[in-house]
């Protein structure tokens, strides 16, 4: 299992390394930061699981040093303040901070909102990670073209296009097992339900198909034909 790293940003050396000290004794991974400039170049080179950060530093503050973080970043944090920075500590909290400590205050309680907060963004990356995983059950890539299984969307190089129901079906078929040739009457079989009847109308929807997702459908890229065996998506395009 991965360790969790944790940044504590904070002007006072002494407080800083006490924290750091007991977190690491706790088994986290802990860097340091003396300012919010710092501890935001520390965030760009690896960022943390949570950061502890201080309210008042100088250079940047707490609450500035938040604000940029939520920018790009969504780790929780927890702002270290002093009883006398009620106003700087709502603040805080409105601009992105997820919880705070007020000065003095114990490890055990600092390390208690600690595991607290890492548990909910353990489970929260677990849930992107599912999502993530679902996602990709359903979505069909080969070069700039994408199908959607489950929203029924098509994408070439991130633009929509329009298919006919038949048309998605036919194009899903195919996608789903690139580089193998479907035959117009298996194509008819798989997609209609039905024993064949006549498969001209096969060619016709692959037709337009390739007008919707090739650039040029004399010269196409994803969807192929093999004279007398039947069509394909190709495997790399």
């Amino acid at each position: 299992m991965e360790q969790y790293r944790i940044l504590v940003v904070e002007d006072d050396k002494e407080i800083r390394e006490g924290v750091a000290i007991y977190l690491k004794s706790q088994g986290y991974l802990v860097s340091q930061a003396a300012d919010g400039l710092d501890g935001l170049r520390a965030v760009k080179e690896q960022p943390p699981h949570l950061a502890i950060v201080d309210v008042m530093m100088p250079r940047m503050d707490g609450i500035t040093m938040v604000i940029k973080l939520r920018q790009s970043y969504d780790f929780p944090v927890i702002m270290l303040s002093a009883k006398s920075e009620e106003v700087d500590k709502i603040m805080g909290l409105n601009m992105g901070a997820d919880d705070y400590v007020t000065k003095p205050f114990t490890p055990l309680e600092l390390l208690a909102r600690v595991n607290s907060h890492l548990r909910r963004y353990s489970k929260y990356l677990e849930a992107l990670g599912d999502q993530e995983k679902k996602k990709n059950e359903h979505v069909f890539l080969i070069g700039g073209l994408e199908l959607n299984d489950e929203t029924k969307e098509v994408h070439v190089d991130g633009q929509p296009v329009r298919l006919t129901p038949m048309e998605f079906k036919i194009l899903q078929l195919l996608i789903k097992s690139p580089g193998r040739v479907f035959s117009a009457e298996e194509i008819y079989e798989r997609v209609w339900n039905e024993n064949p009847v006549g498969t001209d109308t096969i060619m016709v929807h692959i037709r337009n198909i390739r007008g919707k997702i090739e650039v040029n459908p004399r010269e196409p890229k994803y969807l192929k034909v093999v004279w007398g065996v039947g069509y394909k998506i190709e495997k790399q395009a």
